[in-house]
């Protein structure tokens, strides 16, 4: 069972499973500075991984200061790990993905008990039904 930190990722991984796409939750840390001794002083664990796109992306609904910090450490991961293909999910490209899809309306809490990941109520979930793949979201390991 994944534990996510905000329910704007747990939406996301829904979206993702509704359309087939395998994804890992925040299965890399990448040390984006090191202090005198060679030991990590900063890091940066993108929220989601996807294997058939090679694209790492982080989910930012919150506010204004945390855009601010997520920017720059995806900024330095870009500047170190050229070869890294990562996107910041922003809080407009989020809100537009639950109006384009009809989804819940958003919130940072999530639900007490969520013991699995469920494709999202989407409005043309029936007609969509018959054509979905399985859920294909892959899990943090233990």
């Amino acid at each position: 069972m994944v534990r996510f930190a905000h329910n704007s990722e747990l939406q996301f991984a829904k979206l993702l499973d509704f359309y087939g796409i395998v994804w890992d939750y925040e299965p890399r840390t990448f040390v984006l500075e090191w202090d005198n001794e060679g030991r990590s002083a900063q890091a940066f664990t993108p929220d989601f991984y996807l294997p058939a796109y090679d694209l790492f992306i982080e989910i930012t609904t919150m506010n204004q200061n945390l855009v601010t910090k997520k920017n720059r450490k995806a900024r330095r991961l870009r500047e170190l790990y050229p070869e890294v293909n990562i996107r910041v999910l922003y809080q407009r490209d989020y809100l537009n993905l639950l109006v384009k899809y009809g989804l819940e309306p958003p919130s940072q809490s999530i639900p007490p008990v969520d013991d699995s990941v469920e494709p999202l109520p989407l409005r043309f979930a029936k007609a969509a039904a018959d054509n979905r793949a399985p859920a294909h979201g892959r899990r943090k390991p233990a």
